[in-house]
């Protein structure tokens, strides 16, 4: 079992930023993808950026420029720094992580943390 860990979200004006960290524990061989997923009130949750163990990153079109996604495969954890924040970012942003146990992947979320853009 793996378990994620989110922290960094909260209140902020539009322009403003915040960073948000993920960290995971547990037993497993290695972490492939991590990354950040949203969901706003009434939408389903989507792609926010992702990154591979190799430190590739892929961006959702909304957010490129503006965010960027990071992460530390000594501690597990992987971050999103956020930039130039507007309302529409407004939501509940989960942790994602696809983990090797030994040839078999498993799939794993946060608990999500409240991002609110407004002034």
């Amino acid at each position: 079992q793996v378990q994620l860990v989110e922290s960094g979200g909260g209140l902020v004006q539009p322009g403003g930023s915040l960073r948000l960290s993920c960290a995971a524990s547990g037993i497993f061989f290695r972490i492939n993808n991590m990354g950040w997923y949203r969901q706003a009130p009434g939408k389903e949750r989507e792609l926010v950026a992702v990154t591979s163990s190799g430190g590739s990153a892929n961006y959702a079109d909304s957010v490129k420029g503006r965010f960027t996604v990071s992460r530390d495969n000594a501690k597990n954890t992987v971050y999103l720094q956020m930039n130039s924040l507007k309302p529409d970012d407004t939501a509940v942003y989960y942790c994602n992580a696809v983990v090797n146990h030994w040839g078999r992947n498993g799939d794993y979320w946060g608990q999500g943390t409240q991002v609110t853009v407004s002034s």
